[in-house]
Formats: C-alpha cells, sequence, structure tokens
C-alpha cells in the first residue's frame, strides 16, 4: 500500500506516533488472483471472467486524539503511481459514507468495500493488459484508492491511500496465489533486563479491554511477534529462461502508537548478505510522565506485511499509570 499525506491534514514529529488522523494500512482478502490461461492463444475475455472472485478491500485509519466520524469513499482504477484515481480515467466508485470514530465505537466500524468480480473489473483488466509490456506475464495489477477526511472539515485537506490488487496467470503451472499473513500472538517483556518475565500481550483497542498492559512511564516495553505456522509461504515465479524458482516470502512489521516511540518503527525484512535473519523484535518506550494526566491507556497499531500484496493488521493498548 502507498499512503500519500497532504499538506494542511496536520504535522508529526516522530513518523511512528500517530497524532493526526492517518491512514495506516489497507488490506484485500484477495490480494492476488491466479488465473488459468493458454499461453499460446489470447485468452477469452468469458473465461477470464468466470476465474474471478471477489475480493474485500478493508483500510486501517487511526484518529486518537479526535472523537468524530470520518467521511471516506473507496474507486477503483488503474494503477498510475499517482495513489488516487486520475479525472478522465475509468473508475468504478466501491463504496463511500461516514465512518463512525475507528477508536471509541463500539462495536468496532469497518472501512470496507468488495472489488465485485464483473464486468467493470473485466474490463479495467483489459484495458491495463493494453498498456502492459509483457502482455499479462507477469500479472495485471490495479488499485483500489481511498480518500478520507473529517466529516466537518474542508474537503481539500483529505487524505489519500491506495491497496493494489494483481491477477496473474498461472505459468508456471504450480503457481498459487498470495494469502494475507498471520501471526500466533504477540509476546511483551516490560523492563530493561532479560530477566523480566515475557507475556502474550492481549489483542484489541483500548476501549475493548478491561485490564490491558500497565507499566510506568518511561518504561522499555519489547514487543515481538511470534509468527504462526506457514505465515511465511513458499511460492513459485517464472524465469526469464521459461523454467521457474522457488522462493519463501519474507515479512516486515510497521509500529505505530499514539504515544511513546519505538527504538524501530520497521522490523523484519530479507536476510543481510551474510544470511542472517533480521530482529523482528522493537523496544517501545511509554511516555514520561509530564505528557500523561492520571492513568492513560495508549493505542498500538502493529501491521504485517509480505513482498505479494499481503497485508495484516493488529491492535493493542498499554496502560500508563504514574
Amino acid at each position: 500500500m502507498i499512503i500519500a499525506l497532504l499538506a494542511g491534514c496536520g504535522s508529526f514529529q516522530d513518523p511512528d506516533i500517530v497524532v493526526d488522523l492517518r491512514v495506516l494500512a489497507m488490506s484485500a482478502t484477495v490480494p492476488d488472483q491466479v488465473i488459468d490461461v493458454d499461453p499460446t492463444m489470447p485468452p477469452k475475455p468469458s473465461d477470464i471472467l468466470a476465474q474471478l472472485v471477489p475480493s474485500t478491500v478493508c483500510a486501517l485509519a487511526g484518529d486518537p486524539t479526535q472523537d468524530r466520524r470520518l467521511r471516506w469513499s473507496l474507486t477503483m482504477c488503474q494503477e498510475n503511481g499517482h495513489e488516487r484515481c486520475v479525472d478522465g480515467d475509468p473508475l468504478t466508485v466501491l463504496g463511500s459514507g461516514l465512518l463512525d470514530d475507528p477508536d471509541t465505537t463500539v462495536p468496532e466500524p469497518a472501512l470496507c468495500a468488495t472489488v465485485p468480480a464483473n464486468g467493470d473489473l473485466l474490463s479495467l483488466l483489459l484495458l491495463s493488459l493494453q498498456g502492459d509490456t509483457f502482455h499479462g506475464l507477469d500479472g495485471i495489477q490495479f488499485q483500489v484508492a481511498l480518500r478520507i477526511g473529517a466529516e466537518d472539515d474542508d474537503p481539500a485537506l483529505d487524505i489519500y491511500a491506495s491497496k493494489e490488487l494483481k491477477v496473474t496467470p498461472r505459468i508456471p503451472a504450480n503457481r498459487t496465489g498470495n494469502l494475507n499473513p498471520s501471526v500466533d500472538r504477540f509476546d511483551a517483556r516490560p523492563g530493561e533486563t532479560d530477566d523480566t518475565p515475557t507475556e502474550p500481550i492481549a489483542l484489541g483497542r483500548c476501549v475493548d479491554q478491561v485490564s490491558p498492559l500497565a507499566v510506568p512511564p518511561e518504561t522499555k516495553v519489547r514487543l515481538t511477534p511470534i509468527e504462526s505456522a506457514g505465515a511465511r509461504e513458499t511460492y513459485v515465479l517464472p524465469t526469464l529462461s521459461g523454467g521457474s524458482a522457488t522462493f519463501t516470502e519474507s515479512l516486515t512489521y510497521q509500529w505505530a502508537a499514539a504515544m511513546g516511540g519505538f527504538s524501530k518503527g520497521d522490523t523484519g525484512g530479507k536476510r543481510d548478505p551474510t544470511g542472517n535473519e533480521p530482529a523482528l523484535f522493537t523496544d517501545w518506550q511509554a511516555p514520561a510522565a509530564k505528557d500523561l494526566d492520571g492513568a492513560t491507556d495508549v493505542t498500538l497499531w502493529i501491521v504485517q506485511r509480505d513482498e505479494r500484496l499481503g497485508v495484516h493488521w493488529y491492535e493493542t493498548c498499554i496502560r500508563v499509570v504514574p
């Protein structure tokens, strides 16, 4: 996902700390569809359409310092590198409306819309295919663009984000579509030493947790993803020589919070040149007592990504008690 923050939406010094409305991630239930085609013949549109399935696109928006509704729209169009749909290009509005406050509304509201497997999607794919240098062999990408802003704010202050989706031919024959990644849990270790006990941290928004993990101000909390079995998928890609190559996904973690700070805002990724796996954990430091108004529940967001358009996000809460 590519996110563009426009001038006028506010500012923040630490990119990992969310103090203004921000789109943290977008996901699709089917980020990468793989369809069967005959490489020796042009595909029939009806054959393509018969294999497509709907995909639900959702967005994670953080707005922790305001209690307000958000105005949004999701639109499908060609992928163009501009993180939004361009006026005059073919587009399909998938959904729009008002989102109740995402941080405090119970039950939690969902900002989602479905990409239908219909003629609109097929037309978009065929249009994108016309300008594709590789004639679709590496897949055809399109995007769902999000526009979002506060209900009563000037629309000129809206922010934008986009989610790329892909339809790919099954070349080689054992190629499969991507699934979104997952974790088993996140472990938390408050304190500076390895002797401090580690325990799973409860997932969920602050408003949904009765007794979140509690720590004093300025405490460091090490947060470590414990990945599910199979979270890192093995997949195959075609090679220029006509064969195939097998890869295992690398996963990354983006960390954000409403207060405090992180030792690293992004962890994970590919092995280093010597073959070592990168660390997955980060250390979150609780805010100082002077920045608190009594016991304060702080929202933390974690976004897990693979390199094949897969995304999964999680939310947790830490209570800072002076």
